[in-house]
């Protein structure tokens, strides 16, 4: 990755730390849940209006580091309007580009905003910061309706 692209995808997650979308409870949700990172101290609830199947509006509360938020933030914004299977597969890209680093640009194809995030696998600690609000998302998109915890359950890393 290129030293520009990279200082771009920096800002990108900066400006999403600082200035979260969608960081507000929403009125009458159809599923909630919430995670938490007992290694950061992140924790966020997140809050999904589904309508046929199609996410119509989520949002996201909570305390956390700069990637945490930042994480949320970017995954709010994108999944806005798209279809819960939708939403699920991009889990499994988002998920490998984070834990497994980009594979050359088809490995971003897809992601949109998302690739902002490419740079944190090179970072083992702060993975789990990144992750966090997209294994809550999957926890509501699956109604198990458990706390998703980084560290103790198997979809933490």
């Amino acid at each position: 990755m290129s030293s520009e692209l990279r200082d771009l995808y920096q800002e990108v997650v900066i400006d999403h730390a600082r200035h979260p979308r969608n960081f507000l409870k929403l009125e009458n949700p159809t599923c909630t849940a919430e995670g938490f990172n007992p290694l950061c101290g992140d924790q966020l609830t997140l809050y999904v209006k589904l309508a046929e199947g199609v996410i119509e509006d989520i949002a996201f509360q909570g305390d956390g580091c700069a990637i945490s938020k930042a994480s949320a933030s970017l995954m709010t914004t994108e999944l806005k309007g798209k279809k819960q299977e939708e939403a699920l597969a991009l889990f499994g890209r988002v998920h490998a580009l984070l834990t497994e680093g980009p594979k050359g640009e088809e490995n971003l194809e897809g992601v949109g905003k998302l690739a902002a995030l490419s740079g944190i696998w090179e970072f083992p600690l702060r993975v789990k910061c990144a992750t966090l609000a997209w294994h809550t998302l999957r926890n509501a998109l699956e109604g198990t309706g458990a706390r998703i915890s980084t560290e103790l359950n198997n979809h933490g890393s």
